[in-house]
């Protein structure tokens, strides 16, 4: 897939020429880190450039222009893209360069994702996965919260519960997220939380009951197994002690034989 980014030029502008990004702002909020780098800035000089369009919208680089501001800095080196950029390509080299930083949250990677998927409808999950030069699993996850109710996406915001935890609750129904999601604020390890899910679906499972089961096979085949409210733990036993005497059969009988040995058996039960 081509690259929708196109190359920049590298120039110095002045503080007050950046149009920022209120919400890019708000997510450096610890005013002691941004002295800190400020104070970095003018010891080293600014070792990485920030981002912006040509007519002065800012892309990415919001924490070092808050440090540069804090520590008296009048100018920024700034990578220069066209004013003429698409949405998803302002979007798309905002992510690239904030997917990598170890202080973007997981509910602010969420939004990322799903701020370009929303943007461009027809993109698959691969599709946006190579635009973020990502591996596909990983934008499954960054995902996640958007499968999840909302009371675990509010978690995620406030920091409470993390993305790994989200892509657990999403393969689970509403009710039982909410029960995950109890578990996990009242401290329950994420192993605590995998037995949890095993022991709710095998509880669901031993709930289940049918009078029929039809299994398809390989090669065109059938399995039926008819009876009187059969639970998954009921064919399982069943299958087993059939394949038990059939395997038995094998040795000195036919399949018509040993399905009549079957019928007389049950008979005699």
């Amino acid at each position: 897939m081509p690259s929708l980014t196109p190359k920049p030029t590298t120039e110095q502008r002045p503080l007050e020429w950046f149009q920022t990004d209120a919400r890019e702002l708000a997510r450096h909020d610890d005013p002691e880190h941004i002295r800190q780098q400020g104070a970095d800035m003018l010891a080293n000089g600014q070792l990485q450039a920030v981002g912006a369009t040509e007519d002065g919208r800012m892309i990415f680089g919001h924490g070092r222009w808050l440090a540069a501001k804090a520590a008296g800095i009048k100018t920024l080196e700034v990578k220069l893209f066209p004013s003429a950029l698409t949405a998803t390509q302002f979007k798309l080299i905002r992510a690239a360069e904030n997917l990598q930083r170890k202080d973007l949250t997981g509910y602010q990677k969420w939004l990322l994702c799903s701020d370009l998927l929303r943007d461009n409808p027809a993109w698959q999950l691969k599709d946006l996965a190579e635009h973020l030069h990502l591996d596909p699993s990983m934008v499954t996850r960054l995902l996640a919260p958007g499968k999840c109710i909302e009371a675990a996406q509010t978690a995620l915001r406030e920091g409470r519960i993390g993305i790994s935890d989200c892509y657990e609750f999403s393969q689970e129904s509403p009710e039982r997220q909410a029960e995950l999601l109890r578990l996990k604020l009242a401290g329950a390890s994420r192993t605590a939380i995998k037995v949890a899910r095993r022991r709710i679906r095998t509880a669901e499972a031993a709930v289940i009951k049918l009078s029929r089961v039809k299994i398809a096979m390989p090669y065109g085949a059938t399995v039926v197994v008819s009876g009187t409210e059969l639970s998954m733990a009921g064919v399982v036993d069943l299958l087993a002690e059939t394949l038990k005497e059939a395997r038995k059969a094998a040795e000195q009988y036919d399949v018509k034989t040993f399905q009549s040995m079957m019928a007389d058996r049950s008979k005699k039960a």
